[in-house]
């Protein structure tokens, strides 16, 4: 580490749809000295191979609420929560029952449902004025739509929703009362649905993990099972509605990528990859761990013991496991970026937002030819204030 001041942290992007030059020296320094948005002090972890590691090394612990752990907030503890064990091996044996659940058949069951409610948005789009704002046309509605079905929530609580996430969600954007608000509304909600579904199950997702849950030996306590259907709730909605917005705009921003894609979209799955390898919308805010012992790194650099650490998904631009990283290159492969995590705290939620992501952008090419940004890129206003750092507005026309 340099001892210099610590670099505030997340980064600006800028130019807003490129990856900055200069994060290639990023991985210069294995261990950056930041500054987190509630001011407290970090250390950002920058390598794609310590990255990596650190992931599965159990002396880095999740559990931010039981340790002196900086905060990302100042007037929001965002995940830290002392009932939620986030690390092995009891997070292990919850994640286990949650992925039986969740299991990869039952997400791509949901691919024809994806496609239609995508359909109908393109649909909605077509029939009025020849411009659409793409994230309340497409990006914000399939998601939440998607999990909620899911889970079994009904439509007509979806808009609640969007607005409960993104308070609990804020670091800086509301004030204190009205996150409050916020969490304890979702709480409610979430609470009242899962007696609900106890009571009279359905085929949703949450039905499966009660009946799961109920008929395991290791089953989740009724808090676990709030805090996991909470959690995939807004990894369902948000992180991928923001993905999308942002990869369309990126990929809008390139004419010739966007052309190579319509001559072969055999290509949508490898542009999917990279999309989510070149991520815009967040930062490595949501990897925040506690050092629980010193821990050397591939270079003799050491963690210290009592640090509160990120994981850089800016490790995504390590040159020595992406050649050219600055490039979208819709065509690379082995493209095994780290946007979704890695190891025993690799997302769950990950094959559903792949899926989504192939649908949206497929249908979006087809349907309009002409799509294209309505405003130059520089222009593209960011939400400030809140966990994920996406696009405000992403104007288009056709």
């Amino acid at each position: 580490m340099s001892g210099s001041c610590p670099v505030s942290y997340p980064f600006a992007w800028t130019p807003p749809l490129e990856i900055p030059e200069k994060w290639r020296a990023l991985r210069e320094q294995p261990i950056l000295e930041i500054s987190l948005p509630s001011g407290d002090p970090a250390l950002l972890v920058t390598r794609y191979q310590d990255v990596k590691a650190l992931f599965a090394d159990v002396r880095l612990s999740r559990n931010t609420a039981r340790h002196p752990t900086s905060r990302i907030s100042l007037n929001n503890d965002l995940f830290g929560d002392p009932e939620i064990d986030s690390d092995p091996p009891r997070y292990n044996a919850e994640r286990g029952l949650v992925t039986r659940a969740f299991s990869a058949r039952r997400i791509e069951s949901l691919r024809p449902l994806a496609t239609k409610i995508t359909e109908e948005l393109l649909d909605d789009m077509a029939r009025g004025e020849p411009s659409a704002e793409l994230n309340e046309a497409i990006a914000f509605p399939l998601p939440i739509r998607v999990i909620c079905h899911l889970l079994g929530i009904p439509e007509e609580d979806m808009e609640v929703f969007r607005g409960l996430v993104d308070g609990f969600l804020s670091i800086s954007k509301l004030p204190d009362s009205e996150v409050a608000r916020c969490r304890e509304d979702l709480w409610s909600y979430i609470d009242k649905f899962i007696r609900l579904r106890r009571e009279t199950p359905g085929e949703d997702l949450t039905s499966a993990l009660i009946q799961i849950s109920d008929g395991d030996r290791d089953r989740l306590s009724d808090y676990q099972l709030h805090h996991w259907i909470r959690t995939l709730l807004i990894a369902g909605y948000i992180t991928t509605a923001s993905q999308i917005g942002s990869s369309m705009a990126v990929l809008l921003h390139r004419p010739e990528v966007v052309a190579d894609l319509r001559a072969d979209y055999s290509l949508i799955p490898s542009a999917v990859e990279e999309l989510l390898r070149y991520e815009l919308m967040g930062s490595s805010l949501g990897s925040l761990r506690y050092a629980l012992e010193d821990i050397e790194l591939a270079d003799g650099s050491v963690v210290p013991k009592g640090s509160t650490v990120l994981l850089s998904t800016e490790a995504n631009v390590d040159e020595s496991m992406f050649p050219d990283p600055l490039k979208l290159d819709i065509r690379r492969t082995g493209n095994h970026h780290l946007t979704f995590g890695s190891g025993i705290h690799y997302c769950v939620g990950a094959a559903l937002a792949r899926m989504e992501l192939q649908v949206v952008t497929e249908g979006l090419l087809r349907r309009f030819p002409g799509l294209r940004l309505a405003v130059p890129a520089a222009d593209l206003p960011r939400k400030d204030g809140g966990f994920l750092e996406a696009f405000a507005e992403i104007p288009v026309e056709w």
